[in-house]
Formats: structure tokens, C-alpha cells, sequence
């Protein structure tokens, strides 16, 4: 069976090629390496010792898409393609629904001409916004606060009406909740452009020598102890999800909306706090000012992944900072030498 990855050379895009490697499918990646390393997909195939195509093009050149689909029998597409920095989009809110949304939609129009009706779409927890209530159900209210957050919604309700036009669809939605970690192997991982948007990453580089510090924003929040909560998953447990995605798709139709998170609220200083004990790396850490937009807590209500897809969650945040600091260690400068 072969799946096509669209991003497949980013930070969960690659972690879930290898686990769809390991698993036995085939996989044809594309991605255009605006924001990802033509080196993790060399990783990629040494970790997985499997060859796979791949596509340097973007999703929105039609041509590169008709190549993808007319030389490859693809059987279903996990979707991950797409710009994704909060602070980016509001600057530049045109530069990514025009991106993010036209890239879908004909990412989405090649499908239906190629008969190819099986998608996982990598959303965000970002389409509810400030949640009022958590644990966050799939039920809580859509009500996104940033353009990043408008283009995901956007595209599930594309998707939905996709579904509604055409039953034979067959269609899941994952919303994520904080992705942090490396494979164990410490041989690919995170490796942003320039200054982190992410925690992690940021903590990373302090641990690694090339910041001072961490900057806290916001000590003062409705939290056990003033800092902001959420709920941080490990990168590989992410993967997996896309794989139990993968196998309830392929045998069904309609589409359906899962979030994939540990259901867990860790606060910032939980987070360098167990970094710490889990690398004996000393983080040091600034408490400042909140962020515009920034919430007390935000954590997922996992139980219909786990009731539906037969997924959840294993691995601790220890392991989520073990292998992100195993990663950095042996990547100083991330993929490059």
C-alpha cells in the first residue's frame, strides 16, 4: 500500500514516514524544504533501511502534483504540508491562507481526479482557541484566534463539505496538542529556521550553549504555579497516531475529528523542571511578561482516539526531554553538519 506524505521532510511529517516505513507501507514523500532538511529524509531511509520517492515541489504547482499522482498508484494521503508559525501568520495572514488553503485545495482536486478518497489532515488544537473549559472534547467550541489557527478550521470545514458532496470519502481529522521529543535514535528531530517559535527547541538550544536563557512569558496565570499549561506529546506517540488514522480510514468512509495529546497539563517550569532531571542540564529561565493571546491552560480530552482509533499516548515527559536533548547533543547545528 503506498501513502503519500505531503511534508514529509518536516518535524512530525518525518517522524511519521519512519513509523510508516517500520510498519511496511510504502511511502511517496513531497515538500517543497522551505522549512525542512533534504538531509532528514536520508535519516529517514537509513533508520527505516527503505528507499522511497521523493518530490521537491510544492502543492501549489499543479504540474508537480499531476507527476505525483500520475507516476505513483497512491492509495491514501496524510496531509501535513502547510506554513505553521503563529507569530508568521498574523504578520503575514494573506502569505498563509493563500498557502495553506489553495495548497489543500489542489492537493484535494488531484485526489478526486485520480480517484484517491482516503486523507489524514494534520490539525492543530490551535482551531479552538481559548478554550473556556478543559479538558478540550471534539465537541468544544471553534473558535480559532490567529490566522495559522483560520486556515486549519478552514480546511476541516473544506474537508467536510468534501465528505458531504461525495459519501465515499473517507476522511480524519487530528488535532494536535504540543509536540516535543526526538526518535530515540537521536537521528532526526526538530530543527527550526533561525529563532524557535517552541518551547522545547528554545530550551534546547539554552541547554546546548547558543541561548543564555529561557524567557517565561506570564507568571501570573490561573495555574498551579503562574505559569501557562499545556499538553506536551512525544513526537513518536504523534506518529503512531497517524498510523492507527491510517488503518481505521483505509477501511471506512465519512470523516471525524480526533485529538491527539496525553490529556496531561504541564506547566512551563514543569517542563525545564523535568528537562533538567532528565539531561542534568542546568536551564535558566527569566519569568516575564504574558504574550497577547496566550491562555491559563490548555490540555485534550483523549478518550475518543483511544475509544475509536485504539490509540494513546506512552511516553512520559522524562522521555519527551530525554530524546529532545539526545537529539540536540548529537546535532549541535541541527541537520546541518
Amino acid at each position: 500500500m503506498s501513502i503519500l506524505v505531503t511534508g514529509g521532510a518536516g518535524y512530525i511529517g518525518s517522524h511519521t514516514c519512519l513509523e510508516l516505513l517500520n510498519a511496511g507501507y510504502e511511502i511517496v514523500v513531497i515538500d517543497n524544504l522551505s522549512n525542512s532538511k533534504f538531509e532528514t529524509l536520508k535519516r529517514i531511509s537509513e533508520l527505516a533501511k527503505k528507499d522511497f520517492k521523493f518530490y521537491n515541489g510544492d502543492l501549489l504547482n499543479q504540474k508537480t502534483i499531476e507527476e505525483v499522482f500520475s507516476k505513483n498508484n497512491i492509495d491514501a494521503v496524510i496531509h501535513f504540508a502547510g506554513l505553521k508559525s503563529v507569530n508568521e501568520s498574523i504578520e503575514a495572514p494573506l502569505h498563509y491562507y493563500h498557502n495553506n488553503i489553495s495548497g489543500t485545495l489542489s492537493l484535494c482536486q488531484m485526489m478526486k481526479k485520480y480517484n484517491v478518497k482516503k486523507m489524514i489532515f494534520s490539525s492543530s488544537a490551535s482551531v479552538y482557541g481559548m478554550p473556556k473549559n478543559v479538558p478540550i472534547t471534539e465537541n468544544s467550541p471553534l473558535v480559532p484566534i490567529n490566522p495559522y489557527g483560520r486556515t486549519k478550521l478552514m480546511i476541516e470545514e473544506i474537508l467536510r463539505d468534501l465528505y458531504i458532496s461525495d459519501h465515499s470519502w473517507g476522511i480524519t481529522l487530528l488535532r494536535y496538542f504540543n509536540p516535543i521529543g526526538a526518535h530515540e535514535s537521536g537521528r532526526i528531530g526538530e530543527d527550526p529556521n533561525d529563532i524557535p517559535n517552541n518551547l522545547m527547541p528554545y530550551i534546547n538550544q539554552v541547554a546546548i550553549g547558543k541561548r543564555e536563557k529561557v524567557n517565561v512569558f506570564g507568571k501570573d496565570y490561573d495555574t498551579h504555579d503562574g505559569t501557562g499549561v499545556r499538553d506536551y506529546i512525544h513526537v513518536v506517540d504523534l506518529a503512531k497516531g497517524h498510523l492507527r488514522a491510517l488503518e481505521m480510514v483505509i477501511r471506512t468512509t465519512g470523516i471525524d475529528a480526533f485529538n491527539l495529546g496525553t490529556g496531561i497539563g504541564y506547566s512551563v517550569l514543569d517542563l525545564i523542571k523535568s528537562y533538567e532531571k532528565a539531561t542534568s542540564k542546568k536551564i535558566p529561565y527569566t519569568l516575564t511578561h504574558r504574550r497577547p493571546g496566550d491562555i491559563d491552560k490548555c490540555y485534550a480530552d483523549t478518550r475518543k482516539a483511544k475509544e475509536k482509533l485504539g490509540w494513546k499516548a506512552i511516553k512520559s515527559l522524562e522521555d519527551m526531554c530525554r530524546d529532545a536533548w539526545r537529539w540536540q547533543k548529537n546535532n549541535p547545528n541541527g541537520y546541518n553538519k
